[in-house]
């Protein structure tokens, strides 16, 4: 396939996806999602629309009854963690569902306590924030890079279950979520993503070095999972392979995680347009944008 035609096709499914999904959301009055078929027979758009249906709820219940939650998602690079929480994300009220995706940090935050950066961006009553990578970089790749010391690196693996049940005590919901590719799923992403312009952004050195430390991260995956698998914050591990099955499994997952009502955002009345004297400005006075669609 003309690699021209490859990155429209991309570009074409996740629109079509979309729409499809939209579609789905605009449905009025006492309208209905298509009903849930049985087995495994469904249809990926449907699945994902009616899931999205039950986050709104899930997301009102949240902000009405004042949860606070957290949601880590871990895993190797190109995994997919980014296509779930975008899923995730897309239905729901940024002011209270909130995606961090921390850089580098600064000078000033090497020299803080550790955890302290992340503690800024926990959600206060109402909120939920889905952390893309969190503290868990320094069991992945702060260690196998050389970025953090063995004291450093030893000292989290001791701390953060303490952390965690901290958070897990003061009424936060913590849910971590790895998310499991294969290394020929991985190799196969990396040349998608190397030969598609549009998606060339997600492929950092960083990430071409962790493939040639495909052992040294493995072994800190199973290090990490062994320190801080605990019964306060469980690691929910995610067959990302099929990105489309990984993204329907994980969001089912993460609603029976967390009780929720059967609420979705209340209708409002339109109130009548304000009848009070109003000339608008001729066009030629004001700027505006050509069109050319």
């Amino acid at each position: 396939m003309p690699k021209r035609t490859k990155e429209r096709g991309e570009i074409g499914r996740n629109a079509k996806e979309r729409a499809a999904i939209e579609e789905q959301w605009n449905i009025r009055g006492k309208g209905k999602l298509p009903k849930r078929r049985k087995g495994k027979k469904y249809k990926y758009v449907d699945e994902l629309a009616r899931l999205q249906f039950e986050l709104l709820k899930l997301q009102e219940s949240v902000r009405i009854e004042g949860l606070r939650v957290v949601v880590l998602f871990e895993g190797r690079d190109a995994a997919g963690k980014g296509g779930v929480i975008k899923r995730i994300a897309e239905p729901l009220n940024p002011r209270y569902c909130k995606v961090v995706a921390l850089g580098t940090p600064t000078e000033r935050e090497r020299g803080q306590w550790y955890y302290q950066r992340y503690v800024a961006s926990l959600p206060a009553r109402g909120e939920i924030v889905l952390f893309d990578r969190s503290w868990y970089n320094r069991a992945g790749v702060e260690h196998v890079m050389g970025f953090c010391t063995d004291a450093e690196y030893k000292e989290f693996l001791r701390s953060c279950p303490l952390f965690e049940d901290m958070l897990v005590r003061s009424g936060i919901y913590v849910i971590k979520y790895w998310f499991s590719v294969s290394d020929d799923e991985q190799e196969k992403r990396f040349l998608e993503r190397i030969e598609t312009p549009i998606k060339r952004w997600k492929l950092s050195p960083m990430d071409l070095e962790s493939r040639e430390r495909w052992v040294e991260y493995s072994r800190a995956k199973d290090t990490m999972l062994k320190h801080t698998d605990t019964d306060a914050a469980r690691w929910n591990i995610v067959d990302a392979d099929n990105k489309k099955r990984a993204r329907l499994n994980c969001i089912a997952h993460l609603l029976s995680q967390i009780p929720y009502k059967n609420l979705t955002p209340v209708e409002v009345p339109l109130p009548p347009r304000q009848k009070a004297s109003y000339r608008r400005p001729k066009k030629s006075s004001q700027h505006w944008v050509p069109e050319r669609y």
